[in-house]
């Protein structure tokens, strides 16, 4: 019976990968990629050749769900990497799993766990962490201010993913409704997790704007945003 493996690849550093996804990845007949150019670095280091490299992707170019069942019904093992991190958080390779569940129920379906920015920074933020609400990437527009207002009102630890282009934006609202809320909550920010420039900054989302904004230069790379209770 044909396997879907869903793999954990790194978040940044290329030698956080485990052992068991480099077997996977080779013994495995396609891999799903997000970026097929991102999963042939990974690839490369670890000179895994001759794979067939495939990117799925429901909404645009790569193929979709439909084709990947039919690769599995035909006895071929799948393999659905990110390009970074764990596929379905944050990342529509949960669609996927759920699409070959119910169209494939005797298809096995294995988690290759290993490296996720969610837990990397909450291992690294130095708050408490054993009650917390993740939130993946927030929305752009419809129910932004509404979700800021429940983040500044939680008892638990919320944590969330944000970019360059908004993590000012992101800040300043942050800023403004806890305010509102009459608490000064702590924020940790998380910059660049596993990388070079790998960056954990944290005060009163007041202060972290502030900071950010007098060090443009550091406004780069990939966020995540921990907001203590």
């Amino acid at each position: 019976m044909a396997t879907l493996f869903v793999v954990a690849t790194p978040i940044g550093n290329l030698e956080d990968v485990t052992l068991r996804a480099l077997r996977v990845l080779k013994e495995v007949d396609v891999i799903l990629c997000e970026d097929t150019r991102v999963t042939k670095r990974l690839l490369e280091k670890y000179a895994i050749t001759g794979k067939q490299l495939t990117a799925y992707n429901e909404q645009r170019s790569g193929i979709n769900a439909s084709k990947v069942i039919a690769l599995l019904e035909g006895g071929k093992n799948v393999a659905l990497v990110s390009d970074a991190g764990t596929p379905g958080i944050s990342d529509p390779g949960s669609l996927l799993v759920q699409k070959v569940r119910e169209a494939l129920p005797e298809v096995k379906i294995e988690s290759v766990p290993g490296p996720s920015a969610l837990t990397a920074a909450l291992s690294i933020a130095g708050v408490p962490v054993h009650d917390f609400v993740f939130l993946g990437f927030l929305p752009h527009k419809k129910g932004r201010e509404t979700l800021f207002k429940e983040i500044a009102a939680s008892e638990r630890t919320m944590i969330f993913y944000e970019s360059p282009h908004r993590i000012l934006k992101t800040l300043k609202s942050l800023s403004r409704t806890v305010l509102d809320n009459g608490g000064k909550r702590q924020v940790v920010v998380c910059r660049e997790l596993t990388k070079i420039h790998e960056e954990v900054t944290s005060g009163t989302a007041a202060e972290l704007l502030e900071f950010f904004k007098n060090n443009p230069e550091k406004v780069r790379g990939e966020f995540v945003v921990v907001v203590t209770p």
